[in-house]
């Protein structure tokens, strides 16, 4: 099991879930932040301080929302940001750019 970032963060990026993230496994892209799911311990502590409730366990994702995992992973691939396994978030792993359901969604 790993954390999912879902469409309550887009646009919003409160970045509180990077602060307290013991594995540095959540990565800013441009509208968004994604979390690794490889790298993820699932510990939980970023759902714990999300103030927006964006992030849920896969297994507890809103059916509406079970599609923000593929999301997620699909984002470090080669076809989106490039960011493969990293191993850790940091400046050098910075980017703008988002996975193509995220960049497509409406602007609030």
């Amino acid at each position: 099991m790993a954390y999912v970032i879902a469409a309550a963060c887009i646009d919003v990026k409160d970045l509180g879930c990077l602060d307290v993230c013991p594995v540095d496994c959540i990565y800013p892209g441009g509208r968004s932040v994604y979390i690794h799911p490889g790298e993820c311990i699932d510990c939980g502590l970023c759902e714990s301080v999300c103030p927006v409730a964006a992030i849920h366990a896969d297994d507890r994702l809103p059916e509406d929302e079970k599609h923000f995992a593929q999301v997620n992973a699909e984002f470090f691939g080669p076809e989106v940001s490039g960011l493969g396994s990293p191993g850790g978030a940091d400046p050098r792993h910075a980017t703008d750019k988002d996975h193509p359901v995220v960049a497509a969604w409406p602007r609030g």
